[in-house]
């Protein structure tokens, strides 16, 4: 296909354009040679590699996920309208995408969602989306804000290690259970692209998956260093819905009456009132 239709690499360059770097964090002005965002500051906002956001510019990537894409649309800041232009140019319906996420989640699990209060619930696509979040689970994640994905999160989200001090065992289980999500669901695209694109944007992630070790999410412990509540302990427990395949509840418990307690019903109150 030639580089003149290339509508989203096009697209993109034009919206990346329009970004004041001031609005996202970054300082302006300066050494800067073109209006907008850089190509990695894009990429690093998004939660994706830097090469493959380039090669999404260049025309070399025709097929985004709906994620990938939603990610990209809240780094560039865009409008709904924008949103929904940028998923036609790549082709793809702006339904796909994470914002109608919890439409698809089974009603059983929705309803769990709010059967923990003061514990982090959330729920997973067979891809290791975040499809839906309580109030709780959306305040501990929020430092990964716009990145919809929690592989992608892992690997590639620049404060993934300082709030995971636990990060290489994590990855280890995460990676374990994609794969074998992988095999329960040999036709999910979104397993496939999410695998290949990581497995060269990553080292790290090559070696796990390519070690070949498979293994489910079960009862775990995990540290959380949020960088406005600070440390919190959470056992993790996962459940599954027979009538979801593929989807699971991931819900975190801290102990009760402990500092992790105070500290999580403290970061669900600040983010609750925002």
């Amino acid at each position: 296909m030639p580089a003149t239709d290339n509508r989203l690499g096009a697209y993109l360059r034009a919206q990346r354009a329009r970004v004041d770097p001031r609005d996202v964090g970054l300082r302006g002005g300066g050494d800067r040679r073109v209006a907008g965002l850089r190509r990695e500051e894009i990429a690093v906002l998004a939660g994706v590699s830097v090469d493959y956001y380039a090669r999404l510019e260049q025309g070399r990537e025709r097929n985004p996920s709906p994620q990938v894409l939603d990610a990209i649309g809240r780094a560039l800041r865009l409008t709904p309208d924008a949103r929904g232009h940028l998923f036609r140019v790549a082709g793809l319906n702006p339904a796909l995408g994470p914002g109608s996420s919890r439409a698809s989640v089974h009603p059983e699990l929705l309803r769990l969602l709010d059967a923990f209060p003061t514990s982090a619930a959330y729920v997973l696509s067979p891809a290791f989306d975040v499809l839906a979040t309580n109030g709780v689970a959306a305040a501990l994640l929020s430092p990964f804000a716009g990145t919809a994905n929690m592989v992608r999160v892992l690997f590639q989200h620049p404060q993934a290690r300082s709030v995971f001090p636990d990060w290489p065992t994590l990855t280890e289980n995460v990676v374990h259970a994609m794969r074998l999500n992988a095999g329960l669901f040999p036709d999910d695209e979104q397993i496939r692209a999410l695998v290949a694109d990581l497995r060269q944007a990553s080292p790290e992630f090559r070696s796990l998956w390519d070690d070949q070790t498979v293994g489910g999410l079960t009862r775990m412990f995990k540290v959380v260093h949020h960088p406005d509540a600070g440390r919190i302990e959470l056992t993790y427990q996962t459940f599954d819905v027979r009538d979801a395949p593929g989807q699971q509840l991931l819900v975190g418990t801290p102990a009760p009456g402990g500092r992790s307690a105070e500290a999580l019903a403290y970061l669900a109150a600040v983010h609750a009132s925002d």
